[in-house]
């Protein structure tokens, strides 16, 4: 008996890195969650490119618009 809780820790041991590596070779589930992350980067870049590109002329938009109704007032 003393024997068998002994070997308890080594036992725990071995279990989890049989788990490990179970868990590292198992591909199932590992592409959908990989697409997911890589759409949402791509559509976060998207919407960072275009804000980049637009902020100017949406400012300059912006300050036309208030320029001519400060002289029409």
């Amino acid at each position: 008996m003393l024997e068998k809780i002994s070997n308890l820790p080594l036992a725990i041991k071995y279990a989890f890195i049989g788990f490990l590596r179970s868990f590292k070779n198992d591909e199932r589930g590992l592409s959908g969650v990989v697409v997911a992350v890589l759409l949402i980067l791509i559509a976060v870049l998207a919407v960072a490119l275009i804000w980049g590109f637009l902020s100017g002329w949406l400012e300059e938009l912006w300050n036309q618009i208030f320029g001519e109704a400060s002289s029409i007032a």
